[in-house]
């Protein structure tokens, strides 16, 4: 209907007076006077709809409804000889009264009586409109009423106005012909650009170009076509109070806006990018479109997930083609969110680059100014104590190849605590360093106090629980390998654990540690929907290196951000400092102890035997006194040192630390030389007779 009444906007030309009209009242005030029915010069001469720019103020006037019937009661006369078109007169008071009232039940039935929207559709304002409708008897028009706002109706407080336009344009196409089917389905017009239009066509879909929205083709290879009066009016126009001025415009609604971005973190994360290349890959128009609609969400659904897909379409079945507000306002906060973050990794980028001419482009991996965005998993109980604040926000840059705590799922138990937090995910990281032999690693205060490898999981939590049985109590225990019924029921019977990691647990264990329902259990193999997400584009976390990974810590007024420490030695490998070599057995333990070493605080010392751990000293201000603690532990549970080994996050400045791990039976170390005294501690060695590899590469842990 509004196709038919509604003359298009061409334009006007320079010679043509600009009129503006409330409710077509000055057309018909013009038709009273001069003579608008179909007999007269102006209806006879009245030009085909959507005149061009010569075709005058009529042309650029939106007709009344009277000049609709006007115009068809002409047509209908030219089909009869001559005679006819002198009655015409009659005919047309005949269609006025025949005509009128059944237009207007039409008109209010699509609308479902939305007043505002039908007298769009007739050219008329609100008022005219229902002075017509108390004329025809029809105040209360057929349809359903549009419930007013703050009542429960159906989805939400406000339902909202049915959905009939949604323009599409994604770079992500998965999933967007089975939605936009279910669009269509709905009856829901759609409305598309360049690629995705062709994408709707080819899954024969009826669709409109953008370039017959605006009547202006995509132009500059596809860098402007959305950014049109059309559109943006279209999204930003505001239901019943922008009417008329859209009206008179030719401005249509556009009830739903289905967006996401050109792919600039992916594109400008490649290590052969260049700046040009990156530069063409900013979105302009498609963030233009989500900021308009998600500001406008008062009238306008606005989707950049396709994870959303589902919800938009459950809904609409739910309540007859609109979305309600409380989705509305979700959803726009989520397009805000999306253009945060993309406008970020674009700032991140260009401020990385300090010379965009350079070949080949070289990026910092620091940039100027440093934008992150996060997500909320969870607000905590309290933070390290009961008196802090604290929530959990999950990184959406971390890689998502590697198992993180936050996104792990968890099993059974309460939420995890702000300590949980950070003593999971030491535990999780050490024992992920061990690669494949199953592994356990207990984790209290973020410090291990007991690791070990074996030929089971069973075996492997016996090597790390005996190294401090006393300290592992309400302690974190990690596992790389599943969990299943019997080592559940040892967990259980030696220990008491605050959480258990693993990447997977069978049923029958669950049904085990469901006897201890404050036992939380994190599984990390099942990582969230939507976790993960792409290198950030240059600078920090997306260089184009293929190591990704960096690691915040917050100071008074600031943060401090670093890449994390991925572990190993430096290029050139092990280095074997003393007169005698490490034997293989040795040397096996030295690696297993220096992987445990990275995690522990400095200044760290960890002793170790087959395998597993047999004393740790973390934490304290002097090597020296980190030594004689590891010691002191194995000492207490009766773990005998000699022909164990020792590591130590940094070197020894002095050849004390040396002499006394000599004095306890330790016959070999590792550790990254670099001392000024480093002559020193080698002769220490030497004269001990003990094994000492330098790795060249220092793991201080704050």
């Amino acid at each position: 209907a509004g196709a038919v009444v509604r003359a298009e906007q061409v334009g006007r030309g320079p010679g043509v007076t600009e009129r503006k009209t409330r409710g077509g009242e000055e057309a018909r005030a013009a038709e009273t006077a001069g003579g608008g029915g179909p007999g007269s010069p102006r209806a006879a001469a009245a030009p085909a709809e959507g005149g061009g720019p010569e075709g005058g103020a009529d042309a650029a006037t939106p007709l009344t409804l009277r000049e609709f019937v006007s115009r068809k009661a002409a047509g209908l006369a030219r089909l009869f000889s001559e005679p006819a078109v002198a009655e015409s007169g009659g005919l047309y008071r005949l269609m006025i009264g025949e005509v009128e009232a059944s237009l207007l039940e039409a008109v209010m039935r699509e609308t479902a009586g939305h007043q505002g929207r039908a007298a769009r559709v007739l050219g008329i304002n609100r008022s005219t409109l229902r002075k017509k409708l108390r004329e025809h008897g029809r105040e209360a028009p057929p349809g359903p009423s549009r419930p007013s706002r703050g009542k429960k109706a159906g989805a939400g407080a406000d339902t909202g106005a049915r959905i009939r336009r949604a323009l599409i344009s994604v770079s992500e196409k998965g999933g967007i012909e089975e939605f936009a089917r279910s669009l269509h389905r709905l009856g829901v017009g759609l409305v598309s650009t360049g690629g995705t239009a062709r994408r709707l066509a080819a899954a024969e879909l009826p669709v409109t170009e953008v370039s017959a929205l605006t009547g202006f083709p995509e132009i500059m290879a596809g860098r402007v076509k959305t950014l049109h009066p059309r559109v943006h009016g279209g999204l930003l126009g505001r239901r019943g109070v922008d009417d008329e001025i859209m009206q008179e415009y030719g401005i249509d609604p556009i009830d739903l806006v289905v967006v996401n971005l050109y792919p600039f973190e992916r594109i400008s994360g490649c290590r052969d990018c260049g700046f040009a290349e990156a530069v063409e890959h900013i979105d302009v128009g498609g963030p233009a479109m989500l900021r308009a609609a998600a500001k406008n969400h008062a009238a306008v659904t606005v989707v950049v997930d396709a994870a959303d897909y589902p919800r938009v379409i459950e809904e609409m079945q739910r309540s007859g083609g609109a979305v309600g507000a409380q989705t509305r306002f979700a959803l726009a906060a989520k397009a805000f969110a999306h253009t945060a973050r993309y406008d970020a990794a674009i700032a991140n980028f260009l401020a990385s680059v300090p010379d965009p001419d350079r070949r080949p482009l070289q990026r910092n991996r620091f940039p100027e100014v440093y934008t992150r965005q996060f997500v909320k998993c969870a607000e905590m109980r309290y933070g390290e104590n009961p008196h802090q604040a604290a929530a959990f926000y999950r990184d959406p840059h971390a890689p998502p190849a590697a198992p993180a705590v936050a996104d792990a799922r968890l099993a059974q138990g309460r939420p995890l605590s702000f300590n949980n937090v950070a003593d999971a995910d030491t535990a999780l990281e050490c024992v992920r360093a061990f690669g494949e032999p199953p592994a356990c690693v207990i984790v209290k205060h973020a410090n291990p106090c007991g690791a070990a490898v074996a030929d089971s999981a069973k075996e492997a939590y016996h090597g790390a629980l005996r190294t401090d049985p006393a300290s592992a109590f309400g302690g974190i225990v990690a596992f790389n390998r599943p969990v299943g019924e019997e080592l559940a029921r040892v967990l259980l019977e030696r220990q008491f654990v605050e959480v258990l990691v693993a990447p997977a647990i069978s049923d029958e264990a669950l049904e085990v540690v469901a006897a201890r329902p404050a036992l939380r259990v994190l599984i990390t193999d099942e990582p969230r929907a939507g976790a993960g997400g792409e290198a950030g584009g240059g600078g920090i976390g997306g260089d184009g290196s293929g190591r990704s990974g960096f690691e915040l810590r917050s100071v008074r007024g600031g943060i401090l951000v670093q890449e994390t420490d991925h572990g190993g030695t430096a290029p050139d490998g092990l280095e074997i400092a003393t007169r005698r070599a490490p034997a293989p057995s040795e040397l096996a333990d030295l690696r297993f102890a220096w992987q445990v070493a990275r995690f522990v605080k400095s200044n760290a010392i960890v002793f170790a035997r087959e395998g597993a751990t047999v004393g740790v000293g973390a934490g304290q201000a002097s090597r020296v006194h980190s030594a004689r603690i590891a010691r002191l532990k194995a000492e207490e549970e009766g773990l005998d040192l000699r022909g164990a080994v020792m590591a130590s996050d940094a070197f020894f400045p002095f050849r004390d630390g040396i002499d006394l791990a000599a004095e306890a039976g330790i016959t070999a170390v590792i550790q990254p030389g670099g001392s000024v005294r480093d002559r020193e501690v080698i002769a220490a060695a030497d004269e001990h007779g003990m094994a000492m590899i330098f790795t060249g590469v220092r793991h201080f842990r704050h």
